[in-house]
């Protein structure tokens, strides 16, 4: 099986922390951006195999833009989005999931694993 790629897309430091070490536990290998337009230049480079993006990012672009904006150049790429709060109603598309902050580990796992074990998730 190969190895799952996920880029995540989180501006807040602690809970950027928190998603990249819940991951990890779970031996995924992981690329952290704290903004969007860091995660563009890691999507312009297709490594990932899954996104998984804070709706509410700091900066000029949102979690929906980047998710847009990435699959652009990976139409396939399964989007996880994470939302406490979100001032624009979901736009959910094929392969995504929308997950309400809070949200435990297990949650955020079981995401992960929906999108990537369903054959969605190629390299």
């Amino acid at each position: 099986m190969p190895q799952v790629i996920i880029l995540v897309v989180e501006d807040d430091p602690l809970v950027r922390e928190f998603v990249v070490e819940t991951l990890r536990e779970e031996s995924y290998h992981v690329i952290p951006a704290a903004d969007g337009e860091e995660a563009l230049k890691w999507c312009r480079q297709r490594i990932a195999n899954l996104l998984i993006t804070d709706v509410k990012l700091s900066g000029p672009f949102d979690g929906w833009q980047v998710a847009e904006l990435c699959r652009e150049l990976d139409p396939q790429l399964p989007v996880v989005y994470a939302t406490g709060f979100s001032p624009v109603s979901p736009r959910p598309v094929p392969g995504s999931l929308v997950l309400q902050k809070p949200y435990h580990p297990d949650e955020l796992i079981n995401a992960v694993r929906k999108l990537t074990d369903g054959g969605l998730a190629s390299p």
